[in-house]
């Protein structure tokens, strides 16, 4: 049975994500502060971190760095309220696995929680490039190409064309990329999706971006 290490001062939301793993077959142990979450991971055997950058003691990025300096290649999924790109940035390129941003779902978390572990567990690293034709995606550098031109995006936009990528040649409908893109607070009423996929195409090239009349788009190749 998997063990995860959660890092997370919130303590409703703490107990939210035991609660959830727990009840997925994953034995879990909390910890409130960073110099905890640094010991904790040092010294116990643990199959993934779950990591809040806010920690008190010490945030979540000297954490990280501090494992990553002493060696500790335990899988790091960062889960913060930042939704800066910077510090995207500078989680992956400190050594994290994965970074998602609060607000979430927690079927998302859980789908990249069981990805980290089974990575884990097969000995192999999931693939930080994803690609679609033309179209590629770094998730590590968080840099994205079109026919080997590089295009600037936005913190939502890039996660929108990660859902796309993620299911190639899959339509997602307007509530899936809600879900993904903008987690449980959203409106399911808003034209958000929409516009977004507006931006995306108008970055991408409109061919990259199928409407599917009364399910949603697809990513064409």
């Amino acid at each position: 049975m998997s063990r995860i290490l959660i890092a997370e001062d919130e303590t409703r939301l703490a107990a939210f994500l035991e609660k959830g793993l727990r009840s997925n077959g994953f034995t879990t142990a909390t910890v409130p502060d960073g110099p905890s979450a640094r010991a904790a991971a040092r010294d116990e055997d643990f199959d993934l971190l779950i990591l809040d950058l806010g920690l008190p003691g010490m945030d979540g990025l000297e954490v990280l760095r501090h494992l990553r300096a002493g060696g500790q290649r335990m899988p790091v999924l960062i889960l913060s309220a930042r939704d800066d790109v910077a510090d995207k940035v500078g989680g992956l390129e400190l050594g994290a696995d994965d970074y998602l941003t609060k607000p979430f779902r927690f079927e998302e978390l859980l789908a990249r929680v069981r990805v980290r572990v089974r990575a884990r567990d097969e000995g192999t690293a999931e693939s930080t490039v994803l690609r679609h034709g033309e179209v590629v995606l770094d998730l590590r550098t968080r840099r994205a190409s079109v026919d080997g031109r590089t295009i600037e995006l936005s913190a939502r936009e890039f996660t929108m064309l990660e859902a796309f990528l993620r299911h190639p040649g899959q339509v997602l409908s307007r509530e899936q990329l809600l879900s993904h893109v903008w987690g449980y607070d959203y409106d399911p009423g808003s034209n958000v999706v929409d516009v977004y996929v507006g931006y995306l195409r108008r970055k991408l090239g409109r061919e990259h971006i199928q409407t599917v009349r009364g399910m949603g788009y697809l990513l064409s190749a």
